[in-house]
């Protein structure tokens, strides 16, 4: 079966075609678009710092600890 066209089908009717001021379409069109939402900086941030702070901590922890030795250290003499 072939469709038939429908007066809603908006492929049917060009812009050219329509009664409608076309800069006042453009406007309605950019006030019905969503409003892009801004990406907030400070959680990013805030997880650098941590990452950071972690990463000090272990390195001071792995500078200021002692050695860790699985076998005994034989001292020689003098």
């Amino acid at each position: 079966m072939a469709r038939r066209p429908r007066w809603r089908d908006p492929l049917q009717m060009a812009m050219t075609d329509s009664a409608l001021n076309p800069d006042e379409t453009a406007r309605i069109r950019a006030l019905l678009t969503p409003k892009a939402k801004k990406e907030r900086m400070w959680p990013v941030l805030a997880a650098a710092l941590l990452a950071a702070c972690s990463a000090l901590a272990f390195a001071t922890a792995m500078i200021l600890a002692p050695p860790v030795t699985s076998q005994h250290v034989v001292q020689s003499q003098p």
